[in-house]
């Protein structure tokens, strides 16, 4: 691979590396590891800053990393959530909310274009504070799991906040769909 062909494909790369990382992660919670799982964890979502940043300043964008890029957060979220509420960290609902939600964009999205009615795939104001939340909690918890701190007060209302953000997102995304849909 010559170096200019590792340049435009380094986003990407870098993409790929956060995917690989989501079954090392997961591993880690089941096993539990919390220090290695939450350090793994920062490197993903650093890695998701360095690979969009390299993508937009040194326009590096394609198509490739317009699906892989969400792809990789939502595997990786997804299946954080999933392991904590296995593992009895977080509240089993929330992790269902969460896997919920992404499904149901997933089947908007393909029923969309089945038929013949695709949808401009870019994320709404709301869906992106949802993602930010999402992962702020997640990152706390396995923060507090990896240093032993304690899951108290700030839990409870984080879950509470973490599911009204997963709600309305998700009922933002079926508006529009059926905006699209209907029109």
């Amino acid at each position: 691979m010559s170096a200019h062909t590792l340049l435009a494909n380094l986003p990407n790369l870098i993409t790929l590396l956060r995917l690989a990382l989501v079954p090392v992660v997961i591993t880690l919670i089941v096993q539990p590891k919390w220090g290695l799982a939450f350090v793994l964890f920062v490197i993903a979502g650093v890695s998701d800053a360095i690979d969009g940043w390299l993508a937009k300043r040194l326009d590096l964008r394609s198509e490739l990393g317009a699906w892989l890029d969400p792809l990789a957060d939502k595997a990786l979220l997804v299946s954080i959530y999933i392991a904590l509420a296995i593992t009895g960290v977080i509240p089993a609902f929330i992790a269902i909310l969460v896997v919920s939600r992404d499904i149901m964009i997933i089947a908007g999205v393909l029923v969309a274009v089945l038929l013949d009615r695709p949808l401009p795939i870019k994320p709404l104001w709301v869906s992106k504070i949802n993602t930010t939340v999402q992962i702020a909690f997640a990152s706390a918890v396995l923060a507090a799991k990896a240093f032993d701190l304690p899951l108290s007060l700030w839990f409870e209302g984080s879950v509470w906040i973490v599911a009204a953000l997963t709600l309305l997102s998700a009922g933002a995304y079926v508006r529009q769909w059926l905006r699209h849909m209907e029109s």
